[in-house]
């Protein structure tokens, strides 16, 4: 056995409950990691923030700005806990994060389209990969042209989690009694008055505080998910095939958000999802449920974020991200002829991409990078 088996096969031998302890660790640093970075845009000067955030408040800025900070960082979790600290801080409204998270919740589509080329050589198993991986993007890009102008005309979402949010925590004010933001109050003490005792002052403990904030998030994801990933990673595949195997399409919601919620990472689950397809495994129609749960599932970590920040608009900006991702299935899933769209953009354009392999190239980088790019600096 090589070195590096021995060192995956050590890995997996850890215990149970010492990798659930760990992921309890890396939550708190996650959280710790949303007050630091609250705290460092508090601590900026006004105009370094307004230059910061230059055209987000155009909605279509907005989105795209969400849509290339979840590609750059791979994780619609770290962007849209981002996010809820901006709106926490101040330092973004609820009508300007809106768009975002919308963004955000696009941008985490393209961990799974770039895991279906790996099946490129063969014909038939890179177009069922494919079509499988883009069916969420279609879903999402359907979601946002309907959410979006709505949201513009009516403040649909942002209202409705306004609503929501005042309901659960019981006040509109400025802040409320959270026990998460509590719980992290100490370790972001430590944190501010080690910067402070150094000799940090102003707009540079402000940057210091955003990337030791930053930091602890990604860091804190990013092993939750490892560790997630191998307490459940054996049972994951075999729940899919018995909730899709009921044939429940409200089971296949169900379950896609809870394997999501446990794994912290939507990417994981859909991933899953797309050598299932490629081997003929599992038809678009069975993965397409589970892909619309993993999005309400992902929600779950800037609600947590939420928490901790004791922001009811950084709460009401979470909410809006699952009301979002549930209105998107109430309008899309229930009707056969609504649920079948993206279901034939998906097989459309995989069968389009089988015939001329470079198109799948240029659709992954276009639609995740040189459109996006292009959007934000046009509107800056």
């Amino acid at each position: 056995m090589t070195d590096t088996s021995s060192a995956r096969v050590g890995t997996r031998q850890v215990p149970t409950l010492v990798r659930a302890l760990v992921v309890l660790v890396l939550l708190y640093l996650f959280l710790t990691g949303v007050s630091l970075l609250g705290g460092g845009f508090k601590s900026l000067g006004q105009d370094l923030v307004d230059g910061l955030f230059e055209g987000v408040s155009n909605p279509v800025g907005g989105l795209f700005v969400g849509l290339l900070a979840t590609v750059l960082v791979q994780s619609s979790s770290v962007s849209t806990s981002v996010i809820v600290g901006l709106v926490a801080s101040e330092v973004l409204g609820i009508e300007d994060a809106v768009p975002m998270i919308m963004g955000a919740n696009l941008g985490t589509t393209v961990t799974n389209t770039l895991a279906s080329l790996g099946h490129v050589r063969h014909d038939q198993e890179f177009r069922r990969a494919f079509a499988a991986a883009t069916i969420h993007d279609f879903f999402n890009i359907l979601a946002v042209a309907v959410f979006l102008p709505i949201e513009l005309a009516t403040g649909y979402l942002s209202s409705t989690a306004g609503w929501i949010t005042e309901r659960v925590i019981g006040s509109s004010g400025a802040s409320f009694k959270s026990p998460l933001k509590q719980a992290v109050k100490w370790p972001s003490g430590l944190v501010k008055d080690l910067l402070t005792d150094l000799g940090a002052r102003g707009d540079v403990k402000g940057g210091l505080l955003i990337v030791i904030g930053l930091t602890f998030i990604f860091l804190a994801l990013a092993y939750i998910t490892v560790n997630m990933r191998l307490l459940v990673a054996d049972r994951v595949e075999v729940a899919i095939n018995r909730a899709l195997g009921a044939g429940s399409g409200i089971v296949a919601i169900v379950l896609g958000a809870v394997i999501t919620i446990s794994v912290q990472s939507s990417s994981i689950t859909t991933s899953v999802l797309v050598p299932l397809a490629a081997s003929g495994v599992l038809t678009l129609e069975n993965i397409y449920p589970v892909t619309l749960g993993a999005n309400v599932g992902t929600t779950v970590t800037a609600l947590l974020a939420a928490l901790a920040t004791g922001s009811p608009a950084a709460v009401t900006v979470a909410v809006v991200h699952t009301l979002f991702n549930i209105s998107g299935i109430v309008v899309f899933y229930p009707l056969e002829a609504l649920r079948r769209i993206p279901l034939r953009l998906a097989n459309g354009l995989a069968s389009m991409v089988v015939e001329r392999r470079s198109a799948a190239v240029g659709y992954t980088v276009g639609m995740f990078v040189v459109l996006p790019l292009f959007v934000v600096l046009v509107l800056r």
